[in-house]
């Protein structure tokens, strides 16, 4: 394993100098943008070296948090989900992390999930209630080891980064385009000196502040493709069953009438399953493929591996499954040859008590109303009432029946 993580940030490191050229390329046009002069690009890339060390400042004391603020996530503790840090636990101790990483918890229909952190000592997982509201047990567990999986296998740190260095680069292109729309006499005037080859350079300048944030965003997204699959292979192998984590992305991909509130470029990456795009026509199309500019590999490829590892739950058996439905090879043969196989198990009943859509939806709330504050309060003809932190301590009855209210 240790030799395909190793692999994969070899990886990683020359497209993460890819970006930092970038960034220096896209600085040194925005100066002759400025400028109006080719001497301005060694100043612009002094500029943009400046932006990237603010920003990778920022990251590397917040990186985390900024992620988490941009999804909208709360912090919840046990009592608030206790099923959910369950299998937190659970994952936890299977993938031999050293800390269970934090619990987080987004108000948002669609069913999704992302890791982040600095390392895996200090790393979080946020689900959102759409998640918690779709997926039975086994589904949940196979999402949340998936995610314990980016974390093990040391993604979540690096696409923090890259997703700081996209984010100078498209701060950089932002700034040129709008110095390109109150500049327009100078543009001219460059662009009439057709000898000039100031003008030449001027010209490839503004192309490139165009062109930069999108070829950024495709290195940046090819990161995140590359690691999905050892992460499905990672939760497979901490389930030790497969068929949770496909049944998991099934519905996580399935169309639906809304789509994920979180549309940033930095944190699609992040997710499960790729956020962006229409919800109806975005969910049908993840099905079909993927292009170079998805974050993530085809979901109906990653559902077919993890359903042809048969018997099986390790990395052999999810590399032979790899190999029968794509023909290539995605996990290494060191790695393999390291890899002990593991067999899988039995899955849990489907139609359990605990796994009803009612029951689900309301934990899934009550945790969200609780990392807000609220204090949640039960009475013996059934109701429950949710207090806001400034009526606590002023409602002790029932609004229904006039009883004394009961704390959880």
């Amino acid at each position: 394993m240790w030799d395909q993580i190793r692999s994969n940030q070899r990886r990683s490191a020359l497209v993460m100098l890819f970006l930092a050229l970038l960034l220096l390329a896209t600085g040194a046009a925005l100066g002759v943008v400025v400028s109006g002069q080719d001497s301005g690009a060694v100043a612009g890339a002094a500029i943009g070296a400046a932006v990237w060390l603010v920003l990778f400042i920022l990251a590397a004391t917040s990186g985390d948090k900024m992620m988490l603020s941009l999804a909208g996530a709360r912090r919840i503790q046990k009592q608030h989900h206790p099923r959910l840090f369950n299998i937190v636990e659970e994952m936890t101790i299977a993938a031999g992390l050293p800390v269970m990483p934090a619990v987080y918890i987004v108000e948002d229909p669609s069913p999704n999930a992302f890791a982040t952190g600095k390392r895996p000592d200090r790393a979080a997982v946020t689900v959102t209630t759409g998640l918690l509201r779709e997926l039975d047990r086994d589904e949940l567990q196979g999402v949340v080891a998936h995610e314990l999986g980016h974390i093990k296998n040391l993604d979540i740190r690096l696409l923090t980064y890259a997703g700081v260095m996209l984010g100078s680069i498209v701060v950089l292109s932002e700034a040129g385009s709008r110095l390109l729309r109150h500049l327009p006499a100078r543009s001219r005037r460059s662009s009439n000196k057709s000898g000039d080859p100031t003008a030449v350079v001027y010209l490839v300048a503004v192309i490139f502040i165009i062109l930069a944030p999108i070829l950024a965003q495709f290195l940046y997204f090819s990161l995140s493709r590359r690691r999905e699959y050892l992460a499905d292979a990672s939760g497979a192998m901490f389930t030790r069953y497969p068929e949770g984590l496909a049944r998991a992305l099934e519905k996580i991909a399935a169309p639906r009438a809304s789509r994920l509130r979180d549309q940033s470029r930095v944190t699609a990456p992040l997710y499960i399953h790729q956020p962006r795009g229409n919800a109806r026509a975005g969910a049908s199309s993840s099905f079909q493929g993927s292009s170079l500019f998805s974050t993530h590999p085809p979901i109906r490829e990653r559902i077919k591996i993890l359903r042809k590892m048969g018997g099986g739950a390790g990395f052999d058996a999810y590399a032979k499954a790899a190999m029968q439905v794509s023909q290539r090879s995605i996990i290494g043969a060191s790695t393999l040859k390291a890899a002990a196989p593991v067999a899988a198990r039995e899955g849990v009943s489907l139609h359990s008590v605990e796994d009803s859509e009612v029951r689900k939806t309301r934990e899934a709330y009550d945790a969200v109303f609780s990392a807000e504050g609220y204090q949640i309060l039960d009475c013996p003809c059934g109701a429950r009432v949710k207090i806001p932190p400034s009526l606590q301590g002023h409602v002790h009855q029932c609004v229904r029946c006039d009883r004394p209210l009961q704390t959880r």
